[in-house]
C-alpha cells in the first residue's frame, strides 16, 4: 500500500509538470517547480520518558512548488515523502535499551515566503502522515527500576502534525532544507509506566502518558528550473544613476 501511494504521487508530479511546461513558456515567471528530496531525520516520541532527538532515520520523496504571486515571493508546496521515526536509547536511564523504528508516508502542505535578496525561504503548514509499518526493533529494561507496558506497542495509523520549514539556496537548483514537525494529536494514548521506588514489594509509582511524534528533518532538494539567479535583481537597477 505504501509503495502505491509513493508511485501515485510521483506520477502526479511528473504529469502535472509536463502539462505545465508550455504554460510556463508563455509567462515570464516560474509558476510550477518540481523537486526530489533526500535526507535524514532525528526524532523522538514525546511521552516515552526519554529526552532528546536520538533516533536517526532516512527520508526521501518528491515535491512540487506552486508560485502564488507574480514576484515568486509567496508559494505553496505539496510533497509525498517516506520517513522513518521512532525512539532510541542505549543507556540505563530509564531503559537498558530501546531502539524501534516506525515508517511513515508523509503528505506535507506548506505555505512559503522567500526573501527576495537573501535566497532564504521560510514556511509553515500541516503534515498528514500514514503509518505503514508499526514499531519494529528492540526494547530491554530492568523491571527492578523502570518498567513500561510492552503488552501493546501499536501506534495510531494516522498522524497530523504542524511543520516549520526553512530552506537555503545553495547552488542553482540545489537547496538545503530543515523542517521541524510535531504531532497535533497523540499517536499513542495511555502508554502505562511503572517505576519501582524501592526494593519493598508494592512500593511502586504508576502513570500513563499520551505520546506524540516530534522530529527534525535535514534534506537536500533539487528544484528543476531554478537557475540560482536572484529573481529580484532588476529592482536594484532602478536605483542606479544615469550617466550623461
Amino acid at each position: 500500500m505504501r509503495y502505491r501511494i509513493i508511485v501515485a504521487a510521483i506520477a502526479f508530479v511528473v504529469l502535472f509538470h509536463s502539462s505545465d511546461v508550455q504554460a510556463q513558456r508563455r509567462r515570464n515567471r516560474q509558476v510550477f517547480r518540481a523537486y526530489p528530496a533526500f535526507g535524514a531525520t532525528a526524532s523522538q516520541i514525546r511521552g516515552d520518558e526519554l529526552r532528546g532527538f536520538d533516533k536517526w532515520g532516512i527520508t526521501a520523496g518528491v515535491g512540487a512548488m506552486l508560485s502564488l504571486t507574480s514576484d515568486n515571493m509567496w508559494s505553496m508546496s505539496v510533497e509525498a515523502d517516506y520517513s522513518q521515526r521512532g525512539a532510541f536509547n542505549n543507556t540505563n536511564d530509564p531503559y537498558s535499551l530501546i531502539d524501534f523504528t516506525m515508517e511513515y508516508v508523509d503528505i506535507p502542505l506548506t505555505l512559503h515566503f522567500t526573501d527576495p535578496y537573501g535566497g532564504i525561504t521560510i514556511g509553515g503548514g500541516l503534515v498528514y502522515s500514514r503509518l505503514v509499518k508499526q514499531p519494529h526493533g528492540l526494547m530491554f529494561y530492568s523491571p527492578s527500576y523502570f518498567e513500561p507496558d510492552t503488552s501493546d506497542l501499536s501506534f495510531l495509523k494516522n498522524d497530523l502534525a504542524f511543520a516549520i520549514d526553512l530552506r537555503f539556496a545553495v547552488w542553482k537548483g540545489l537547496t538545503l532544507n530543515f523542517r521541524y514537525q510535531h504531532s497535533i494529536f497523540p499517536v499513542k494514548r495511555n502508554w502505562y509506566f511503572t517505576e519501582h521506588l524501592s526494593a519493598v514489594e508494592g512500593d511502586v509509582s504508576t502513570w500513563s502518558n499520551n505520546c506524540y511524534n516530534s522530529s527534525v528533518m535535514m534534506r537536500l532538494l533539487y528544484v528543476f528550473g531554478d537557475d540560482g539567479h536572484k529573481k529580484y535583481a532588476h529592482k536594484k537597477s532602478k536605483s542606479k544613476k544615469y550617466r550623461r
